[in-house]
């Protein structure tokens, strides 16, 4: 019986690596009779599985559409990868949220101590705030993970904005995934402060064995929020708005501005920008979304590139 199972599970892996198989290479691959490959064939028609049959010349077998979910046999790395979506999904978009939290504990259900240990530090160490992120290599996200559980330094080189590049080491303490990138905050205490760590800018990641006391940390998500609106560029923008704080945030992602509400409809909102051209554009087509006031706050050339914008966009319109 155990020798059967196997054979009908390596069977069922054989159709989700290709499409179509004909009898004769299952009956080769499998050191079956076509007897028993039918046979076979039928176990898992019983348990749901609708393996379809082509008779003639380009036929064979291949899994349809319309039955069950057949089991996944995922490499250690595509866990992690698949745990970072669920994730993602769980915190990011609510219609998949409550599913995509029953699967990681199916997940965590069947996983070896090791691996469920690796997916624990992971899921402990994240913080999400909404949106899909760019790629990251896994594996740094295991080593931060990890530090981040066991309270041990971490080093890596790191590459900045003007593509100086300085070895830093670091306590690490939160990971969170913005609407593009994940960052890493984290105490540095050769600056003596918090900062913030664009993980793809990170090379040659490791956990020391120097084991730090956790200090009280800001709130990652804030910090993280405020440190991609505000840092490396070269204009900061606070503009006054007449509409609802959360209108507002619907309207601007917080990984492109933070907005306070200062009274009843009224809020602030604050960005960053290389180009004054744009927040120029996006706030003042932002602002008509809203059908609400737009006052300039910081900096007084910001009122320039409103006017600039506008008046190009009127001249267009006048154009058509």
């Amino acid at each position: 019986m155990a020798e059967t199972t196997e054979r009908v599970l390596r069977l069922l892996g054989l159709f989700e690596t290709r499409s179509v198989w004909t009898g004769s290479e299952l009956t080769e691959v499998l050191g079956v009779t076509t007897r028993t490959l039918r046979r076979d064939v039928m176990r898992l028609r019983d348990l749901g599985y609708p393996v379809e049959a082509t008779p003639g010349v380009g036929g064979g077998y291949r899994l349809g559409a319309g039955g069950r979910m057949p089991p996944l046999l995922l490499e250690e790395d595509e866990v992690v990868a698949v745990t970072v979506a669920l994730r993602v999904g769980a915190q990011g978009i609510a219609a998949i949220g409550e599913p995509a939290v029953r699967a990681l504990t199916k997940l965590d259900q069947v996983m070896p101590p090791r691996l469920r240990g690796e997916v624990a530090a992971l899921a402990d160490a994240t913080a999400l705030l909404p949106g899909a992120t760019d790629d990251v290599d896994t594996a740094v996200l295991v080593v931060l993970a990890h530090a981040i559980r066991d309270h041990v330094r971490a080093r890596f080189a790191y590459t900045g904005r003007t593509g100086d590049v300085t070895e830093r080491d670091v306590e690490p303490y939160r990971l969170v995934a913005t609407g593009r990138r994940w960052y890493l905050l984290a105490w540095d205490g050769r600056r003596e402060d918090w900062r913030t760590f664009r993980l793809d800018r990170m090379a040659g990641v490791r956990a020391s064995t120097f084991r730090f006391t956790p200090r009280p940390a800001p709130d990652a998500v804030e910090h993280v929020r405020r440190a991609v609106t505000r840092a490396g560029y070269g204009h900061t923008v606070r503009v006054r708005l007449t509409a609802d704080v959360e209108a507002v945030r619907r309207r601007v992602p917080p990984a492109y501005g933070t907005a306070t509400a200062v009274g009843p409809g009224v809020t602030d909102l604050e960005s960053s920008a290389d180009d004054l051209a744009d927040p120029a554009r996006h706030l003042t087509m932002a602002a008509y979304d809203l059908s609400a006031t737009l006052t300039v706050l910081d900096p007084p050339e910001l009122d320039q590139a409103i006017e600039d914008f506008t008046t190009s966009l009127a001249a267009t319109r006048v154009r058509r």
